[in-house]
């Protein structure tokens, strides 16, 4: 008698581009930290939905930029610090290397904090404390993805997108939102000084230079993972003639690069398709968690003392709209710092690895970038002030980030034929150019206390 074993599941057509979509929900992580939370509250509680229309654009522009480092990593299979180390001279690499490290701590630093913060007003436990526990959480997050099991840890981080989807969203349904003043919101304008400055923080710290290296990273390694692997190898900062040698090297093997016939750019181009819709679907669901966070402050917390920061926003939630409300919001907060310091710890290893070709062990440094941190919640300061401290860091390290990105994606010799067309390369500049204004902006009222 013989027994016919069962083949492979027959997967619908339409499954296979969506098995694609993920990287850019990590990333997305980013732009639903706890920085983004104080910033939207404060924007909703302090002027009502004067600006909307900031977290709008900001949204968009996070768009076209996260599809820029995707687009990147999938055509060239290198990551953007793999490109900027291979382009740039060994006391210039290491600079840049450390401005892009300040840039990561500095994003570590905030999203410990709020993961702690939420834990103090969850279970009363002391900041350190929390810190401490939201470290060990994400050693294990990162588990995960250091045993290359990345589609496991993409659908970890989809998971806590849902939970601070949920924990963003829960007090609007209960909040009696002026939809029309909301609309009304859309049309550009300011109200003095201090709607300036925060605009300029809610749209400057939007568009975080640690995603923009980890999408191209992100990208690669999901799309590509010979190239990943050739990668692991390989030393990128030898200069440019290397990254040209282990192009070729990788290539004779990949048969999806550029040069590789019609049907390797006809995968490309499908990859990119696939990733626009993964960018637009992910993004698009962290701003509506942002603008539904101004919507929810300027709906219930208009006017009321404290909600600039973070524990006297959970206050006065809690205060209009029950303590349900309010410990959904805290659960949303949590799931924001876990998820978040995660991806900003797995950005520092790939930019680490990209520009010095150094590779530590993902857990042992996360360890390492713990440490400042848990000094900062152990020394006393004020964890808004330090949050606050944090976005004029990640605001010095935005341009480092854009510009090497714009003129890589507008470079033929770099892209080939999925080069950046001219109306992409203009309006990619601009975004740059209103981007760093604003973050000048940003530093200069900061710094200046004006």
């Amino acid at each position: 008698m013989t027994t016919t074993l069962p083949g492979p599941a027959v997967r619908p057509r339409w499954w296979h581009p969506l098995a694609l979509l993920g990287p850019a929900f990590v990333a997305s992580i980013a732009y639903v930290d706890p920085g983004n939370v104080a910033a939207n509250l404060t924007s909703g509680a302090s002027y009502g939905y004067l600006l909307v229309w900031v977290l709008v654009l900001a949204n968009g522009m996070a768009m076209l930029i996260q599809y820029q480092s995707a687009k990147l990593g999938i055509v060239t299979g290198r990551t953007l610090p793999e490109h900027v180390g291979a382009r740039t001279r060994p006391w210039t690499r290491r600079a840049y290397w450390l401005q892009a490290e300040a840039v990561a701590a500095a994003t570590d630093i905030a999203e410990v904090i709020g993961g702690a913060l939420a834990l103090n007003l969850l279970f009363g436990l002391p900041l350190v404390v929390g810190g401490v526990i939201v470290g060990v959480v994400s050693m294990g997050l990162l588990l995960v993805q250091s045993h290359r099991r990345q589609r496991t840890f993409e659908f970890v981080i989809v998971g806590f997108l849902a939970v601070i989807a949920i924990g963003f969203l829960a007090g609007l349904f209960v909040s009696d939102v002026d939809w029309g003043a909301a609309a009304d919101g859309l049309v550009p304008r300011f109200d003095g000084t201090a709607t300036v400055l925060l605009a300029a923080s809610m749209l400057g710290a939007t568009v975080m230079p640690h995603a923009i290296y980890l999408h191209s990273a992100l990208a690669r390694d999901r799309h590509h993972a010979d190239y990943a692997a050739f990668a692991e190898r390989t030393d990128f900062t030898r200069g440019q003639k290397t990254l040209e040698n282990a192009q070729d090297g990788a290539s004779s093997a990949h048969s999806w690069d550029v040069g590789d016939g019609e049907g390797g750019a006809g995968r490309l181009r499908m990859l990119l398709r696939v990733t626009r819709t993964d960018v637009l679907i992910a993004l698009l669901i962290a701003g509506v968690v942002n603008i539904s966070m101004l919507l929810l402050a300027a709906a219930s917390l208009r006017g009321v003392a404290g909600t600039d920061t973070i524990p006297g926003a959970y206050d006065a939630i809690r205060a209009a709209l029950g303590p349900g409300i309010a410990t959904i919001f805290a659960i949303g907060l949590l799931a924001s710092g876990l998820a978040s310091t995660s991806v900003g710890a797995y950005a520092g290893s790939v930019i680490m690895k990209g520009l010095l070709t150094v590779r530590v062990p993902i857990l042992a440094r996360r360890a390492v970038t713990l440490v400042p941190a848990l000094a900062v919640l152990a020394g006393g300061i004020d964890p808004t002030w330090a949050l606050v401290l944090s976005q004029v860091f990640l605001s010095i390290g935005i341009p480092f980030a854009l510009i090497p990105l714009i003129r890589l994606t507008g470079s033929r010799a770099v892209m080939g034929e999925f080069v950046d067309r001219l109306p992409v390369r203009i309006l990619a500049w601009v975004v740059v150019a209103l981007i760093v204004a604003l973050n000048v902006v940003l530093i200069v009222l900061t710094v200046t206390g004006a």
